[in-house]
């Protein structure tokens, strides 16, 4: 199992400031901190970033990758972002991500095929919502992995986020039961060794301590490793 640390986040304040005034120091401290507590690729999570989205994203991958040696993934929902930093990147990079929704369908499957990168499929409904139980999400998932393949992208780029519900919502727990049973059935449901990725923090979004959050991250994820997931999005500075 590869474990993603999402840790890097324009909505951290220290994190948002650094790339406003492309200053590289507190990034290069949380991706070496990151790299020593154990992750073997960063998540770059930029948000939508509707100012100057090329240049940002171009500071961020340039900075990381000049940081450690680590792959990165592209985590954002603006394509111009994305393009800017698959440019950028000294090595391959991953899209995170796209789903059933026909504006990402359009603007991000392209760039993933022109670059022939890794690209992470979301299990949403081309209403972004999130399917309510495990044949809604492998719907999606065949008609997500149809329409990638249409695109000419290659069965060995896809990877699958079932989407992991945060245990506020009301069927938070039922849902994950779902990602679960998703993760262990993909395989052969789609005839292909497809790969997965877990974003655990979603789990706790909104617990109200920090034991919470590592007491319900720490169970769940052994039961991910247990389904056959592959990656894992999680706070590699907060132990679970």
């Amino acid at each position: 199992m590869i474990v993603v640390a999402d840790n890097l986040r324009i909505t951290l304040p220290v994190i948002g400031r650094a790339v406003e005034r492309l200053g590289p120091g507190p990034i290069r401290q949380m991706v070496s901190a990151c790299m020593h507590a154990g992750a073997q690729a960063i998540d770059i999570n930029s948000g939508p970033m509707f100012r100057a989205p090329e240049k940002k994203m171009t500071f961020l991958v340039r900075t990381v990758q000049e940081t450690v040696d680590l792959p990165i993934v592209l985590d954002t929902a603006n394509p111009r972002a994305i393009a800017a930093g698959l440019a950028a990147s000294g090595q391959k990079a991953m899209i995170n991500g796209v789903s059933l929704e026909p504006d990402r369908l359009k603007r991000i499957l392209p760039l993933a095929r022109k670059y022939d990168c890794d690209i992470i499929g979301y299990l949403l409904g081309p209403d972004g919502h999130v399917p309510a139980d495990a044949p809604g999400r492998m719907e999606a998932a065949v008609a997500l992995f149809n329409k990638m393949q249409t695109a000419g992208i290659s069965p060995e780029r896809i990877i699958i986020d079932p989407v992991v519900a945060p245990l506020a919502w009301q069927d938070g727990n039922r849902q994950n039961m779902a990602v679960l049973e998703v993760i262990r059935t993909l395989p052969e449901l789609l005839g292909f060794p497809v790969r997965t990725i877990a974003g655990l923090s979603n789990l706790t979004t909104g617990a109200p301590d920090l034991d919470t959050r590592r007491r319900y991250q720490g169970a769940f994820l052994p039961m991910l490793v247990a389904a056959g997931v592959n990656m894992v999005l999680l706070n590699v500075l907060d132990p679970v």
